[in-house]
């Protein structure tokens, strides 16, 4: 995989599944504009609730969204007033009516995506870098992780030209499509310019049922 391949590009159909399940013949292009314009506005509405990632849906005429947030309670709000606006809200970018539904993400210390947002709001307090990338890549691996690599680039620490580091411990398979890893690139805006922070979490192998059940038939038909 190197640099070259998305983590999560790499084992799609394998290991890992798609964000966005619906299929379209003559508005393939129309619906993927909407399914972009939707991601940007749930980041830009919702910055506080830590959201891991947004699933679409097209089901029929309806539009069917779930969000996997770290903080439910932040996106619902009292008595579910800021649910409701932002179901407003993209029922008028998407001009269809949504389905919105909020789970939550019981550790968020396994999520890449919200690991590398902490660790760039860290950078963003002017807190180092190196104790933030360190302190994430403890928490992560106390959590239960049985891998942990985090790279920041930029003008790290003010320097004139950018850099980069990178942070890693226990064990990161590249090319193993069975790992279950969780990846995640946010930007820090600081005064210097922006700081990329890339996290990749290795959770473990995933290994499919029916390759279970094919491997015991083998075993019985040999014994």
């Amino acid at each position: 995989m190197g640099h070259k391949v998305h983590p999560y590009g790499f084992r799609l159909g394998v290991t890992r599944d798609w964000q966005a399940k619906w299929y379209a013949e003559k508005n393939y292009a129309r619906f993927l504009q909407d399914d972009l314009k939707l991601r940007r506005a749930v980041e830009q509405k919702c910055p506080d609730g830590d959201i891991a990632r947004l699933e679409i849906e097209r089901p029929g005429g309806e539009l069917c969204l779930t969000l996997y947030s770290a903080r439910p309670g932040v996106l619902i709000g009292k008595g579910g007033q800021k649910v409701e606006a932002l179901r407003s809200e993209l029922e008028k970018i998407s001009g269809e009516r949504v389905r919105l539904t909020i789970r939550e993400v019981e550790r968020p210390e396994l999520e890449a995506c919200l690991v590398a947002r902490n660790i760039a709001g860290r950078i963003e307090s002017r807190i180092p870098f190196r104790r933030a990338m360190k302190q994430a890549a403890f928490r992560t691996m106390q959590a239960g992780a049985k891998g942990v690599k985090i790279r920041c680039a930029g003008r790290l620490g003010g320097r004139e030209i950018a850099r980069s580091e990178t942070s890693h411990q226990g064990q990161m398979p590249l090319h193993k499509l069975c790992a279950d890893i969780s990846y995640g690139l946010v930007e820090a805006h600081t005064v210097m310019g922006r700081i990329g922070v890339k996290v990749w979490i290795y959770k473990g192998d995933i290994v499919s049922k029916v390759r279970e059940k094919s491997v015991t038939t083998e075993a019985s038909e040999v014994s």
